[in-house]
């Protein structure tokens, strides 16, 4: 389902498909576990997500709680731009990295 790549300190997932309910408590495990497993920053790539619900969004501020208990970033990248509003919206992107799609 979702692509985990690592590169140096990086380690970038995909989640491939929007970011809602119906993913999240799968996209929630995969993401936690790439958050254990490995070390520096945390970049989740939205390419090809049109669509991110509440529940997605608490999936993503639960990876972003669980990186800064040890002082780890997270990046959101790839954001098209009425999720990339959303964000902005919410103020996230005060929390941590949001890119929009270019």
């Amino acid at each position: 389902m979702n692509e985990i790549i690592t590169i140096e300190d990086q380690t970038i997932v995909k989640p491939g498909e929007d970011v809602v309910a119906s993913m999240a408590d799968a996209f929630k495990e995969e993401l936690l576990s790439a958050v254990n497993s490995s070390q520096g920053t945390l970049v989740i790539d939205l390419d090809g997500v049109s669509m991110v619900d509440s529940v997605g969004i608490g999936v993503i501020i639960a990876a972003y709680n669980s990186l800064s208990q040890s002082n780890r970033q997270l990046k959101v990248i790839n954001v098209e731009q009425d999720i990339y509003g959303l964000f902005s919206t919410m103020r996230l992107n005060r929390r941590f990295t949001v890119e929009a799609a270019a």
